[in-house]
């Protein structure tokens, strides 16, 4: 075996291992590979690629085939149609049981309105027009007119005053997370039947008035004020003072509540006549007006006397 042979020999035994990553080679004049092919490496990702294209085309998922079919088309059309119905009518049996675009109405307020109204609620002696404004038969936005009946004051005043009856009982050594849920239930339920009841009497004596159930929440929630009130002066400074805050409270909550809903539940009657009302229906009107301002005091010291010690 000459040098040569030799040579061949060990240039083949090295590059041997190599000639296993190629699709071809270049072969000397002797049959040994002199250079590595690397043409087929380069080209594996973009034939493979090639090939899956050319596959999918051929089975028919083409990206043009499926924008021009016109069954996946239809089948698009006829899924949102159908989600399209299925928002309107949850939309609709939701605003059956709960008027959202009435509900934003009445949150429709502003840091201006919120400090007047608190005022007329403890000072509403001096207040001279109590008359809602409207536009184009419309009642405005509680942010543009003190009068108008609001939910945001009623549902804060709500929760602070929770917030304010466990403080109380804190100081008295009984608070327990069971003894507060008792008591903002007790303050919920007692809400609840007060609405109640005073639908159930607008019904019996059929006073015709454009009042909502939602104008009711409102009117009953604005006594959660004169309790807080209240209370957070008997914590401060006694007992006495939380009699005095309360009956101050009571006494302007009773002059809201006549001259709020005077308007409404006599307007209507007023208006079907053309002149002053009297006799019979107007007495019921008036006792049902009494009843209603006259159960705000009530409430407000059958759900606070126990706070304060």
């Amino acid at each position: 075996m000459d040098y040569t042979a030799t040579q061949s020999g060990f240039r083949q035994r090295k590059l041997q291992p190599n000639m296993r990553m190629g699709n071809s080679s270049m072969d000397g004049t002797d049959g040994s590979q002199l250079f590595e092919d690397t043409s087929g490496v380069a080209a594996g990702p973009q034939a493979g690629y090639s090939n899956q294209q050319a596959g999918l085309q051929a089975a028919g998922f083409s990206g043009q085939s499926l924008l021009s079919d016109p069954m996946s088309n239809l089948a698009m059309a006829y899924g949102s149609s159908l989600a399209s119905q299925g928002r309107e009518m949850v939309d609709k049996n939701l605003d059956r049981f709960i008027p959202i675009s009435k509900l934003k109405y009445y949150f429709a307020v502003d840091t201006v309105y919120v400090g007047k109204k608190l005022g007329l609620l403890v000072f509403p002696y001096m207040h001279e027009n109590w008359e809602v404004s409207y536009q184009q038969d419309t009642p405005v936005a509680p942010r543009f007119d003190v009068n108008a009946p609001d939910l945001y004051i009623p549902a804060m005043a709500f929760i602070t005053y929770i917030l304010v009856a466990g403080l109380a009982l804190g100081t008295q050594n009984k608070f327990s997370p069971e003894l507060l849920g008792v008591q903002a239930s007790s303050a919920l339920v007692w809400l609840i039947m007060e609405v109640l009841a005073v639908l159930l009497s607008l019904y019996l004596v059929t006073v015709n008035t454009d009042l909502t159930t939602i104008d009711l929440l409102a009117f009953s929630g604005y006594k959660y004020v004169g309790m807080i009130v209240g209370v957070v002066s008997g914590l401060l400074f006694g007992r006495p003072a939380y009699y005095l805050s309360l009956l101050w409270c009571c006494a302007a909550i009773f002059v809201f509540m006549i001259r709020t809903l005077r308007l409404k539940l006599l307007s209507e009657a007023a208006a079907a006549e053309g002149r002053q009302v009297r006799g019979s229906r107007n007495q019921l009107r008036m006792y049902l007006t009494m009843s209603i301002a006259g159960a705000q005091p009530l409430f407000m010291f059958w759900l606070t006397y126990h706070l304060i010690r």
